[in-house]
This record gives structure tokens, C-alpha cells and sequence, in this order.
């Protein structure tokens, strides 16, 4: 299913919930296109949309759609050049190598759409400073976030008139468990896929281990609050938590965790 449209029903049942996608992918759809769609689904759920952004993988980009990916980090500053001004309620102007766009839109009842970009390296980690509000992680460990996916963003961002502090969504695979080493293992098996992408095991590399499975948070509650507080302490705002489990009952354990831990940080 396309995530947005699912979202826009969503609206209807979510009560007070942020909506978001982690991550619809930008070579898929002009920008202008995905303003339209965004903003409808901010109208619709009373601003309540995030859009989570990113350039997809190569093998999908021009193995599936047939597009080049020879300059991505290029695509994205000019996609959010024309996207961010749109989203934010205002006309755009802009003439680059890959998009030239004169266009404002008039979308009755939408609210301005925050853009987190997926963001990995340095060049896009500064790109998503100054032309968006913030990045979403994944496959990125704790020490990376504390050393270079934090300070870049947020010294990018500082360094842009106008700019306020970004927020820092961090994507975790995570499980509560007495028995580590085998959910390490099943989490091994399960994410392996991630490990083969370049440019997840580019970050894998950086972080200075061998698998996905390795910067999983795993383990019992003292753990995970372990773990989580650090997080919070390096300056991630927000955790995304893709529970990845085995049985219901592990998964239903650790989402409770998850409830009684935010309530605790409320």
C-alpha cells in the first residue's frame, strides 16, 4: 500500500497521534506531487503528518524504477529545494540540474508538513540541516548518533538563518528479553537484508560492527533503560521502536515496556 494515502485514513481513528512515514522515498514522485499528497493528509488529520523523506537504495532506484542514481545527495538538496518552500505553505521558484518548478499550491485547511530526511552521512546529514527539520535514522548505532549524526545535523542547522533545533528520530530494532544471545541471533536472521544494502552497512561499518543485529537494543528492563537513557542523554528526541519479535507475548511485553517507560518520561 502507498503509506501516505493509508495515513489519511488513519486520521480518522487516531485520535490526537502524530502520523508519519519512515521513510516514502523521493525518485518515485516529482516533489511538487508529494506536497499535494501531504498537505491533503495534513488538512485531514488537522496537521497532525510528518513526512519522513529519503533516496531509497540504488538496486531499487534504477534496477526496479529504471531512474539514475548517479548523483543522489545532488537529488535530494534539489528535491528539498522545491519541496520544503511547498510544504511550508509558500510559493517556489527553482531552477536546478534536476527540477525546475514554478509552482505555489492551495490546499484549504492544510497545515504546515514537517520533513525529516533519512539521513546517513555526512554531506546528507548537512543537506537535512539546513532544508529540512530534522533526519530519521536506521541502521545507525548509538555511537554514530553521539559523533557524527547529532553534531553535523544540529551545527547544520544552527549554521542556517532561520533554523531551529532538529529533531533526532532515531530507528532502533528493540526487544525485552532475558535470553539476549538468541534473540541476537533471531534478530540476525531477520535483518540480515539490511546488512547487503550499501548504504546501511556503510553505517554498520562506522559504528564498527558486523551486523544489524548488533546495535539492536536487546535485553531485560534494566537494559533497555540503560540503553534509552542513553540515547536521550546524546540528544535523540525521539526513539522509533520497530519491536521485532518472535512471539506475540515477547512483543506485547515490550511494547508495554515502551508505554511505561514514555510515562515515565512525560
Amino acid at each position: 500500500m502507498d503509506a501516505i494515502t493509508a495515513l489519511a485514513v488513519a486520521a480518522y481513528v487516531s485520535g490526537t497521534s502524530e502520523l508519519g512515514t519512515a521513510v516514502t522515498t523521493s525518485y518515485s514522485r516529482h516533489p511538487a506531487a508529494l506536497a499535494q499528497q501531504a498537505l491533503t493528509v495534513s488538512a485531514i488529520s488537522d496537521g497532525r503528518f510528518t513526512l519522513g523523506l529519503g533516496l531509497s537504495h540504488k538496486m531499487l532506484v534504477e534496477d526496479m524504477l529504471g531512474l539514475s542514481y548517479e548523483k543522489p545527495a545532488k537529488h535530494m538538496r534539489e528535491y528539498l529545494e522545491v519541496l520544503y518552500p511547498l510544504l511550508n505553505l509558500s510559493a517556489v521558484n527553482f531552477s536546478g540540474e534536476q527540477y525546475q518548478t514554478v509552482l505555489e499550491l492551495d490546499v484549504p485547511e492544510a497545515k504546515p508538513v514537517p520533513v525529516l530526511v533519512a539521513a546517513l552521512g555526512p554531506i546528507m546529514l548537512g543537506i537535512a540541516g539546513r532544508l529540512s527539520d530534522g533526519v530519521t535514522t536506521w541502521m545507525t548505532g548509538p555511537k554514530t548518533l553521539a559523533k557524527l549524526t547529532i553534531p553535523t545535523v544540529t551545527k547544520s542547522a544552527a549554521d542556517t538563518p532561520g533554523n531551529t533545533a532538529p529533531r533526532i528520530v532515531a530507528g532502533f530494532p528493540i526487544l525485552l528479553t532475558d535470553n539476549e544471545a538468541k534473540a541476537r541471533a533471531f534478530l540476525s536472521t531477520k535483518l540480515s537484508m539490511y546488512g547487503q544494502l550499501p548504504s546501511y552497512k556503510a553505517s554498520l561499518d562506522r559504528e564498527g560492527v558486523s551486523s544489524p543485529a548488533d546495535i539492536a537494543l536487546v535485553g531485560n528492563e534494566q537494559v533497555l533503560h540503560e540503553r534509552l537513557n542513553y540515547l536521550n542523554d546524546i540528544g535523540v528526541t525521539d526513539l522509533r521502536a520497530n519491536i521485532m519479535a518472535p512471539r506475540e507475548e515477547q512483543l506485547q511485553a515490550t511494547l508495554e515496556f515502551l508505554q511505561a517507560y514514555n510515562q515515565a518520561q512525560s
